[in-house]
Formats: C-alpha cells, sequence, structure tokens
C-alpha cells in the first residue's frame, strides 16, 4: 500500500510540474507578446498603421476635454487580431466609463456593417490614453467607428486629420460640445483637417464681464455672462468640414 501510494505521489509530481512548465511557457509567450505590442505603441507617439500576421494595429489621436476646460489630445488605439469576436477595453484615467463602453459597442456595430471584412472573424482591443474628462462617452463614437473599420480592412489612414462626434446604429453622426476646444486640441496636435458633426462648425462661448453701475450714492458692481459665436475655423485656422456619416467621413482619411 504504501508503494502504491508512493507511486500515485511521484505522477502527482510529475503531472503537476509538466503542468507548471506548459503554463510557464504560455504565460512567458504572452507576456512577451504584449511587451512587443508596448513596444511598438510607445515606440511612437503619433497615429499610425502596424500589421503583422493577422494583427492589425491602428493609432489615432482624438481631441479631447481636459478638466480644467482646455482642449488636449488624445491617443486611440485599435487592434483586430483574427479570433472570435471578442472585445477587451482598456481605457486609462477616464470617467464616463459605462458611457464609453456603449460607445464602443456602438462603434463595433457600425464598423461590423460598414468593414469588408465579417467582424466576428476579429478579436479587437481598444485602448485609450487621455488624461481629459469628456472623452470618455459618446464624443469619440465616430473616431472609434473608422479606427475600428480601418484596423479590420488592414488599411492605414491619414494623420493629419481628426473627428469628433457621436455615433448612432445607422452610422450617422450626432453632434458633440466642447467644439472650439476640440478643435485647437486638434490643431496643436498637427491635423489640418477636423471633421466635426453637421450644424458644429460654429460655437457659442460664454464670457465673463463686470458691469458696474451707479445706484444713488454707491457703485455696484456684478458679473455678467455673454455669449458670442465663434466661426471655429477663423478663430482656431484648421479647415472645419462638416460631415453627415462615418462612411462620408472614411473618405477624408484614405
Amino acid at each position: 500500500m504504501r508503494k502504491k501510494g508512493m507511486s500515485k505521489l511521484v505522477k502527482y509530481i510529475i503531472v503537476t510540474g509538466i503542468v507548471f512548465v506548459l503554463l510557464e511557457g504560455l504565460s512567458f509567450s504572452f507576456l512577451k507578446d504584449m511587451n512587443e505590442k508596448a513596444k511598438i505603441i510607445e515606440k511612437e507617439k503619433t497615429p499610425g498603421f502596424f500589421s503583422r500576421e493577422n494583427s492589425t494595429l491602428i493609432k489615432m489621436k482624438l481631441p479631447a476635454v481636459s478638466y480644467d476646460g482646455k482642449g488636449i489630445s488624445s491617443l486611440l488605439i485599435v487592434e483586430a487580431t483574427k479570433g472570435s469576436g471578442k472585445t477587451l477595453v482598456d481605457i486609462d484615467n477616464l470617467l464616463f466609463w459605462a458611457d464609453t463602453q456603449q460607445s464602443i459597442r456602438m462603434a463595433r456595430y457600425v464598423a461590423g456593417n460598414l468593414s469588408k471584412n465579417e467582424i466576428n472573424d476579429y478579436d479587437l482591443v481598444y485602448r485609450v490614453e487621455a488624461n481629459a474628462s469628456l472623452i470618455g462617452g459618446p464624443s469619440a463614437g465616430a473616431a472609434i467607428s473608422i479606427a475600428t473599420i480601418f484596423a479590420l480592412n488592414n488599411e492605414s489612414l491619414k494623420d493629419n486629420v481628426m473627428i469628433t462626434g457621436t455615433i448612432n446604429h445607422d452610422g450617422t453622426i450626432g453632434p458633440v460640445s466642447d467644439i472650439l476646444e476640440k478643435a485647437k486640441a486638434a490643431k496643436n496636435s498637427g491635423a489640418d483637417l477636423f471633421l466635426v458633426p453637421l450644424l458644429n462648425s460654429a460655437d457659442v462661448v460664454y464670457e465673463s464681464r463686470e458691469h458696474c453701475q451707479q445706484f444713488g450714492g454707491n457703485e455696484v458692481c456684478v458679473n455678467e455672462t455673454v455669449p458670442r459665436k465663434v466661426n471655429i475655423e477663423q478663430e482656431t485656422g484648421i479647415k472645419i468640414v462638416e460631415v453627415e456619416s462615418v462612411r462620408e467621413a472614411l473618405g477624408y482619411f484614405r
């Protein structure tokens, strides 16, 4: 009985060792692959295109708004790999997590309808790097759709074009806020064309001014908020084009 028990123990140790080695190999392979992808991302902080075997990686700049209301540029990374239709989202420092997830779901749906390849044959990884509060949520929907389409089609996109806008199920693009600040961000990041939703080429900004008035022997001063209509193209110096749908916007990125 003792020999039999020892035999089982030896077999257990051998099997456990084999499993451990296999897992170590898989873990090493996974980490190595992730490290290689990280090096690709870190190598170039500008928008770009990378294709390797069954994987395509697209990098695209997004206009965003920082916590203090200033326009900044963020980075969207979309990777499409031959697989079974899985989706992974890795979002850095964004507040509107639920809205962002819904935006990606809708963007993925639209991309599936407009790409030349079957979307369920690919695993998609989305990463957004941004120190911003307003990029999360609907405003990146149009950009995510476009980046996904280019990744699925194994195509490179122009790096001098940026877009903002929500995404609807039929591919139409809806309005967003803070267009002026986002246009400034696009201009500062090197873009010379900024695509916006219909009727969003002009914006209204509210400026504060002090008004003082005499009441009897006293002067009373108050802060007033005054609206000012802004032509964004004239204000920022970047060309603005209104687009109705993702299908229409795609042509500007090719």
